[in-house]
């Protein structure tokens, strides 16, 4: 994978990014501390999978995002670079900018939001742009105030009722229900390390809870649950096998054969065909 990455801080923290992605599948979102944070699609198409959704943006979006596990993943088949510029929201920063006390909960949801980047969000993208590729430019005092901007601008662009109310709900918790997440997302191509970083569990966490839930290994059960999907398709449907095991979440035609053949002790072409 070709990474690169340039940053600004502020009080020694990464407020600032411009980070540009070659040749990448998935890549996980790793928090550095309790940040939101908010990301203008410079060039380049992306997904984001979340504990609950799949969500497309291309290129000139914005998404917003408070502090959930999530991924990245690449949405093109032509190796054009994920451009993104980022900006970073830290609870001890902000309060420190905008000094407030948590005010009343508001039905807002800012666990992942598509915004629309208008004029105003489009130059101040531009500004920071500029700071990042020009870092003696950028003192502490400009990137406070462009924090500052920014927050003030974001606020009005998600049609929160005040600073406070945004502030309030970008950093209150988000909370997602285990069973849900794992629906979900059972039919991905998710390894199960991967699931368990999207429940925000270890390992051994998300395995004890796992089995609590369902009855059964995370493995035996989500193979399983594939398994059905699959042998459902092949018989209702003309799909071609190599489109069914993507479907369901295998990571490879051969990968899918193996399991089927295991499970079953038949190839998915004999079951099509009703062979027993």
């Amino acid at each position: 994978m070709d990474f690169e990455i340039k940053t600004l801080n502020y009080r020694d923290k990464i407020v600032f990014e411009k980070v540009k992605v070659r040749s990448f599948q998935r890549l996980p979102k790793l928090y550095r501390a309790n940040e939101a944070c908010f990301m203008f699609v410079e060039s380049g198409d992306l997904v984001i999978r979340t504990p609950k959704e799949v969500l497309v943006f291309e290129k000139n979006d914005g998404f917003l995002a408070k502090c959930i596990n999530y991924f990245i993943e690449n949405n093109q088949d032509e190796d054009q670079p994920l451009e993104l510029i980022g900006v970073l929201l830290y609870p001890d920063i902000v309060r420190e900018l905008f000094p407030y006390k948590s005010s009343k909960k508001i039905n807002n949801s800012y666990n992942i939001n598509r915004v629309i980047v208008g004029s105003l969000l489009m130059s101040f993208k531009e500004s920071i742009k500029l700071l990042i590729e020009n870092p003696a430019l950028a003192d502490e005092e400009l990137i406070k105030n462009k924090l500052i901007e920014f927050i003030l601008l974001i606020s009005k662009t998600v049609n929160s009722t005040s600073e406070l109310d945004f502030l309030t709900n970008i950093f209150s918790p988000a909370e997602y229900d285990f069973k849900t997440t794992i629906e979900a997302n059972i039919y991905s191509d998710l390894s199960l390390n991967e699931l368990a970083h999207l429940c925000n569990m270890s390992r051994s966490t998300f395995n004890r809870k796992f089995e609590i839930i369902f009855k059964d290994s995370p493995k035996n059960y989500v193979t399983n649950r594939k398994l059905e999907k699959a042998c459902n398709l092949l018989k209702m449907t003309n799909n071609r096998i190599a489109d069914i095991a993507f479907d369901c979440g295998f990571e490879s035609t051969s990968t899918f054969n193996r399991a089927f053949q295991k499970q079953l002790e038949i190839s998915p072409t004999q079951y099509r065909n009703g062979r027993e």
